[in-house]
């Protein structure tokens, strides 16, 4: 070994001690002939120091160490000098005297600090490898690490099972695009890369393997944002004879713990909230519940006022939803207008508005709205004085999302989301079909194999099926998801015939799933969650990049290795392939 110790583990208990470190020179300073360095490993830094008076060979080639150079040195711990101690850090108490160094190699001047600094984030994703060098990076890679292993040792103490399952597969639809792989031994035929898991997961529960989980890669051809990447991970999960609140424990004790690797504790049991609460609510189905300010369905109390958008819109079947900004009376034209323009994005109109003052509610709208209806108004939303009553109108999911958004930014605005907090949530009863106005038909709105609540609306009123489905929520955040699945024909025959489809159609796409299930499907269930999202807020950041060691910029290209590349002819021939690139 280069090394007796790290760079981050000595202190005053080692007085005295021969060592031998080995890192990078993150620092170098002169001082009056003296040389300083901040010796640097993943650990941490420890102050190294060339005197010429105590060895002045060590000194004359100290005196040549730049920037990241990579050294060993050997010398003895002491003490640092009164008033010279560093409380920030863990070996700010002592230092190395050095009798000996030895360099191992040498760098060119890094195109950015090795620090703490902001730096382009492009420049940071070319030169990945130094910016993995930073402190903050390292130790976003070692929670990563602990979490996987907390994942790992939990699931294992269930009788979980790690299988992998393959990478190269057949295209099944499902939500999201795929990667494609061309076979060099069937040419024209291609494999895809795996979104999920779900089938085979499936098919392992067919096979008696009762409790599988694997840190599951997945590839979508998606566009990215900050939690989005072109490949990702999932801890993903299945098991044989439970039902919903079965997967619930696992999962929350599994949310233990992995946020015990970072300190920090979880509720005992997580909030449970239907879909429709949480959207009539909160304007969202991964609602952020750090903060109140709910959402209020005014429906009933505005049909009676004179203002034609709102009772227009109510007699076409929609709604009017309110959002009661609490203490926000004071906000300038300016920054309402701000507010309608985030509502608008969302496909709104607009926002209706109205301040809760002294004398009653003030807005160029009120005219319209007799003293009834805002006495009834003012108690319905529990509205004092200071408040601004935000409104929405339009159909339910249009308004309610919009509002929801402008909740979102009113919570961080005002600075209402506690940093500290863990809120978690389930939602569940989630509806199992959607109606397609442009085809006229039933779709489903997770997919096709989840075993409905209640089986017997599917024939009389697809609208009110309900389907065993359910997503975890964590500060606003959907961290995964999954379902208990159909595991006998009969009922996944009526499934596909409410969207049109029959059995025999379904078997052509999916049929080794579906002929599996021919052979004794025990009742099952599972869940996927997105680990590089899980990582982040253990992290306490939104971006997944920050936590992935070689992620992908938002043109989903990698600067560091130029990918993705152009096909050589030559590989184009092996692959007996041609491009067609359509303009």
């Amino acid at each position: 070994m280069l090394r007796t110790h790290t760079c981050g583990e000595l202190t005053k208990k080692d007085l005295k001690k021969e060592v031998q470190l080995s890192g990078w020179v993150q620092v170098r300073r002169d001082h009056g002939g003296i040389i300083f360095i901040d010796l640097r490993d993943r650990y941490g830094l420890t102050q190294v120091v060339f005197d010429p008076k105590h060895n002045k060979q060590a000194h004359q080639d100290a005196e040549h160490l730049g920037r990241e150079y990579v050294i060993t040195v050997t010398g003895k711990v002491r003490e640092r000098l009164p008033g010279m101690a560093n409380p920030k850090m863990h070996t700010g108490e002592i230092e190395i005297i050095v009798d000996a160094l030895t360099l191992l190699n040498t760098s060119e001047i890094p195109p950015f600090e090795i620090d703490e600094k902001p730096t382009n984030e492009d420049l940071r994703l070319k030169y990945r490898y130094l910016d993995l060098r930073r402190n903050t990076m390292q130790q976003r890679l070692l929670i990563r690490h602990q979490a996987a292993q907390a994942v790992r040792s939990y699931l294992s103490k269930q009788k979980f099972m790690e299988i992998e399952t393959p990478i190269l597969v057949k295209t099944t639809p499902g939500g999201a695009r795929v990667f494609k792989a061309p076979s060099r031994i069937h040419p024209g035929r291609f494999y895809s890369l795996p979104e999920s898991p779900q089938l085979y997961k499936q098919l392992l529960m067919v096979a008696g393997c009762d409790r599988y989980f694997q840190l599951a890669r997945c590839m979508r051809d998606e566009d990215l944002r900050q939690d989005r990447q072109p490949e990702f991970t999932q801890i993903d999960l299945e098991m044989s004879f439970v039902d919903q609140e079965d997967i619930f424990v696992i999962g929350e004790h599994m949310m233990k713990e992995v946020f015990s690797v970072v300190g920090k504790t979880v509720p005992k049991k997580f909030q449970r909230m239907s879909y429709h609460e949480a959207m009539s609510t909160y304007g969202s189905d991964k609602p952020d519940l750090r903060f109140d300010l709910p959402l209020k369905d005014v429906s009933s109390v505005v049909k009676h006022a004179q203002f034609s958008i709102f009772t227009s819109v109510i007699d076409k079947g929609g709604v009017v939803y309110c959002l009661n900004a609490k203490n926000c009376a004071s906000f300038s034209r300016t920054d309402i207008e701000q507010l309608i323009e985030l509502a608008k994005t969302y496909h709104l109109q607009g926002l209706a508005w109205m301040k809760v003052t002294k004398q009653g509610l003030e807005s160029s709208i009120v005219k319209y709205f007799p003293a009834p209806v805002q006495e009834q108004l003012i108690k319905h939303l529990d509205a004092k004085e200071g408040d601004l009553l935000l409104f929405a109108a339009e159909q339910f999911e249009k308004a309610v999302t919009a509002l929801g958004q402008v909740r979102l930014h009113l919570g961080d605005k005002l600075g209402l989301m506690d940093k500290e907090k863990l809120a978690f949530c389930w939602i569940v009863d989630f509806p199992m079909f959607e109606w397609n106005e442009d085809e006229s038909k039933w779709q489903a709105k997770h997919h096709l194999f989840t075993m409905p609540q209640n089986p017997d609306e599917l024939e009389k009123n697809p609208a009110n099926v309900k389907g065993k489905l359910y997503d975890l929520v964590l500060n606003g955040v959907e961290l995964g998801g999954g379902s208990i699945r159909i595991h006998r024909r009969d009922i996944q025959e009526r499934v596909l015939k409410v969207i049109g489809l029959e059995y025999e159609e379904a078997e052509k796409t999916f049929d080794f799933l579906l002929t599996a299930f021919k052979y004794g499907a025990p009742p099952h269930g599972g869940m996927a969650i997105g680990f590089d999202r899980l990582v982040a807020l253990m992290c306490g950041i939104n971006d997944i990049r920050e936590v992935i060691a070689f992620p992908k910029n938002k043109n989903m290209e990698n600067p560091m290795d130029g990918s993705p590349q152009p096909w050589t002819d030559a590989f184009m021939k092996e692959m007996q392939l041609k491009i067609n690139v359509v303009k």
